[in-house]
């Protein structure tokens, strides 16, 4: 084997490090530290290769699409130099694990507000009061199983979470109650959605992303990048053209999906 063809099959298996495929919803899900660190990493700091096995890792096990905004990655870094990367989940992909469930029953929430006459705590279920006569303090859930004799109940202070950024500064009642909703159902289903959490949980500054690309456009971007990446490794009369035919060929087929490991089987990323 020459130093070209090495050269070559280097850049190939760095492209695919970590690659995983798994299922969603009878859609095929490829991530890779690549794919990750280009599509799905937020902030401003890159991560380690630990860290993206471990979200990686979380998105298999939970079945999350994250081409579909069902999860991301987060990394700032502090002023002291330090990056703590955070996995990001939408309430939409809590929703979803949890009517995949057959004991699932259903879910009511809303908000706790504080009369200002009189000062009574009342419960209001959705997320609307009247601001003139009352004050937000905080939201509630409960999420209903058919296997349990109580409801699984979430109160939280508004106070713990309000960021004083953005959307929380005009929709409050509709943040908090979100807050409230996905804390009760990973109360009820820890299995499921134990190390999972939304942005409006995480202690993480506020800042706008676009929408990411949906998978099979991310995918037909990425294969073109690797097409151009492999043009410019070959010379113009390069005799061996398979390899790069054959690697495309693999990742448009969504390549072969590796033994699970066990970080897979039992994800140990554990958010703060």
């Amino acid at each position: 084997m020459n130093t070209q063809t090495q050269q070559q099959q280097a850049v190939v298996a760095d492209y695919d490090k970590g690659k995983v495929t798994y299922n969603v919803a009878g859609q095929d899900v490829t991530l890779s530290f690549n794919i990750v660190r280009k599509y799905l990493l937020r902030g401003n700091s890159d991560v380690s290769d630990q860290d993206l096995m471990q979200f990686i890792s979380i998105c298999k096990f939970n079945q999350l699409n994250p081409f579909l905004n069902e999860a991301y990655l987060v990394a700032f870094k502090s002023s002291t130099g330090t990056v703590q990367p955070q996995m990001i989940v939408s309430k939409e992909a809590f929703a979803k694990r949890a009517e995949a469930s057959e004991h699932y029953q259903g879910l009511r929430a809303g908000i706790i507000v504080q009369d200002k006459e009189t000062g009574e705590i009342k419960d209001l279920e959705g997320t609307f009061y009247t601001p003139i006569k009352e004050t937000l303090v905080g939201g509630w859930a409960q999420v209903y199983r058919d296997d349990r004799k109580f409801p699984y109940v979430s109160r939280v202070a508004l106070s713990e979470y309000d960021k004083k950024q953005s959307i929380w500064k005009d929709k409050q009642s509709t943040m908090i109650s979100k807050v409230a909703k996905v804390q009760a159902l990973r109360e009820a289903f820890p299995a499921q959605l134990g190390a999972m959490y939304t942005q409006e949980e995480q202690t993480i500054q506020d800042t706008t992303f676009e929408d990411v690309t949906p998978s099979k456009e991310a995918q037909s971007i990425i294969a073109e990048q690797r097409k151009e990446n492999q043009q410019q490794i070959l010379p113009s009369n390069s005799q061996s053209p398979t390899l790069q035919t054959q690697e495309n060929n693999n990742f448009e087929n969504g390549g072969a999906n590796p033994q699970p490991t066990q970080a897979q089987q039992q994800p140990p990323f554990k958010l703060q």
